[in-house]
């Protein structure tokens, strides 16, 4: 009988298909939740996409798709939808915009998604920051982060960590001694490391940093006759460098689009949006590539005359996508989320108010963390998933 257990444990994944075929071509592409659904399937398939070496390929498999937001009153308060937007060819359209992620009772807001993982922050009640992998449903607060402005979040490839960059500024009240940059390494029982000092303020207020060649890269609009610049900071050395940016009027958005970096602005009015990229990053020399003159005519017709009713004072925000080889822009349009070609051309709507989250991405993972249960508050498919 002992010897009986034994074969049928051996046996193959699937019969006629090779185990290397069920594992490394079929199952390793699947998205996270058909995949756990398979592992109820028998227990040789639950052991053969439990390992490491699987999981992390299985996450390079996933793609990297748009991260919008979307919030909602309802018995759990206030909750934040996360949603990825799949712009994948042979999708319907209401299988494009995808829930990845509901979390209650907090007026939550995106800061940063790196592997999988996203980094919160609660701005009902001062909840502060928290972490979770939408995939695998954990949730922990980081309760030590009190004063500290959330700058970026990375990998930090020397010590196996992640780590989240932090500023803290007398203009936020906080003593000038402890004016600076800092590093947190999740899971650490150590506070913040302060590395840095100098002209923390200019990046309290930026946008979402991105991840680009191992650095974190923010755009920062420059006042009076300054040049714009990009801060960039090493991840690996930890240290700070500027890099030169185009000169456009106001804020502008930095994005990574097939292998290259990239920055999208609009004009005064929000009816042009220019889009730049690196023609070469490391003698930081940029050249316009695509200049979109948005349906202004067309779109008040269809959609009527509108501004961003979640948040007017903002303006417009736009999403700088490549699909297929073609380039495409999502722009929020009141309660309507727009999809427009490089033309101009209205592709796609979605009546639905979602805002879009500085060209946030989200590649799901089922990467096992140590981190996570060393957090307070620690749960797994509990509150506030909703």
């Amino acid at each position: 009988m002992a010897e009986a257990a034994v074969a049928a444990e051996a046996a193959a994944l699937h019969p006629g298909l090779p185990d290397e075929i069920v594992v490394w071509e079929i199952l390793v592409r699947l998205p996270p939740k058909p995949l756990l659904r398979c592992r109820a399937v028998c227990p040789a398939w639950r052991r053969a996409t439990s390992t490491r070496d699987f999981l992390l390929a299985h996450h390079a498999r996933q793609p990297s798709l748009p991260l919008l937001r979307s919030y909602e009153l309802n018995d759990h308060g206030v909750s934040l939808d996360a949603i990825l937007f799949d712009h994948r060819a042979g999708l319907a359209a209401v299988d494009q915009l995808q829930s990845v992620a509901r979390l209650g009772n907090s007026f939550f807001s995106l800061e940063a998604s790196c592997d999988g993982l996203l980094v919160l922050c609660g701005t009902y009640r001062n909840m502060g920051y928290s972490i979770c992998n939408p995939a695998t449903r954990q949730y922990a607060r980081l309760d030590d982060l009190d004063g500290f402005a959330f700058l970026g979040m990375y990998p930090h490839s020397p010590a196996g960590e992640y780590r989240l960059l932090l500023g803290m500024s007398s203009y936020g009240y906080a003593p000038d001694d402890q004016d600076g940059y800092y590093v947190f390494a999740l899971g650490s029982d150590q506070p913040p490391r302060r590395i840095w000092c100098p002209n923390v303020e200019d990046m309290i207020h930026e946008s979402s940093a991105v991840l680009f060649r191992g650095s974190l890269h923010w755009h920062v609009e420059q006042r009076g006759t300054a040049s714009n610049m990009i801060k960039v900071f090493n991840t690996t050395t930890e240290s700070f460098r500027q890099m030169r940016a185009p000169a456009v009027p106001g804020k502008a958005k930095l994005f990574e689009m097939d292998g290259m970096l990239g920055m999208s602005s609009f004009n005064d009015a929000a009816t042009t949006v220019d889009i730049w990229m690196t023609q070469d990053y490391e003698s930081e020399a940029w050249a316009i590539k695509y200049r979109v003159d948005l349906p202004a005519a067309e779109l008040t017709v269809k959609f009527g005359h509108q501004r961003n009713v979640v948040a007017p004072s903002r303006g417009r925000s736009v999403v700088v996508l490549s699909l297929d080889g073609d380039v495409l822009v999502l722009v929020e349009f009141g309660e309507w989320l727009l999809q427009i070609d490089m033309d101009g051309k209205l592709v796609a709507s979605f009546h639905r108010i979602l805002q879009c989250t500085n060209q946030l991405h989200l590649k799901q993972s089922l990467v096992p963390h140590a981190f996570f249960p060393t957090l307070e508050g620690y749960v797994v498919n509990g509150y506030p998933f909703i």
